[in-house]
């Protein structure tokens, strides 16, 4: 794919300087991924960003300020929500992290047979037990994929109802938990062509590297709350 814009000067993404400022002095120092294909990486390139996948893009702004981070990502392709919890979760408590992300339900979504509530019970076991373990995690509700140009446009509105469903569940759970929220779905480039690959499926470098500047911005937002909070 091509873009007349790149990296530094896409007003979606992040300014120079910003990540540093975002995160300093943070307190993470393992930093886990658990998901599918969204979480493994599998982001088509475009020109004037770098080829370098969302979880991989927030793990190196977070090395960056504690250069000690160790990292691990577990996320694999074509997994449904079930699949996630029973292959992921334990290697990842293993790991013993204090932040986590945790993105899936997308492969149960493209399904027409999609069952919301037993996405939401794996996504629930997945988070508490990562919180129960002093994990700080973060949920997503992902950009809706059925904009992509790549979608035909006789599945279009079902596959967006279904993804919609999967944003505000999710998000109705992140609220109900207490998780570090990302809400991508209704984010204003959403519908845009270019953030998407042409296999119907995936983003392009440029969501991911948009989803990364949304996640940083909101894991500071958690940062200062928590900051406040305890004063």
């Amino acid at each position: 794919m091509t873009s007349t814009m790149t990296e530094a000067t896409d007003p979606w993404c992040l300014r120079e300087g910003e990540s540093a400022a975002l995160l300093s002095g943070h307190p993470w120092r393992r930093f886990a991924v658990l998901g599918d294909s969204v979480a493994e990486g599998l982001c088509e390139p475009v020109d004037g960003y770098p080829d370098v996948q969302w979880a991989d893009r927030i793990a190196a702004e977070l090395r960056a300020a504690a250069p000690d981070l160790a990292y691990l990502n577990l996320g694999s392709r074509g997994l449904r929500a079930h699949e996630v919890r029973a292959t992921q979760l334990g290697p990842a408590l293993e790991f013993r992290p204090d932040l986590a992300l945790v993105v899936c339900g997308g492969n149960d979504a493209f399904r027409p047979a999609y069952d919301a509530d037993a996405v939401d019970a794996e996504l629930t076991a997945m988070v508490e037990a990562l919180q129960a373990a002093g994990t700080d995690v973060i949920t997503v509700g992902m950009f809706d994929v059925s904009h992509s140009p790549a979608v035909p446009e006789v599945h279009r509105a079902n596959l967006g109802t279904r993804m919609r469903r999967l944003a505000d569940h999710t998000r109705a759970l992140a609220e109900r938990l207490g998780t570090v929220h990302v809400h991508l779905t209704d984010h204003p480039l959403t519908a845009d062509p270019s953030i998407y690959s042409s296999d119907g499926r995936h983003g392009s470098a440029r969501s991911d590297a948009i989803a990364a500047a949304e996640t940083l911005r909101r894991l500071s937002h958690h940062l200062r709350t928590r900051k406040a909070r305890m004063s």
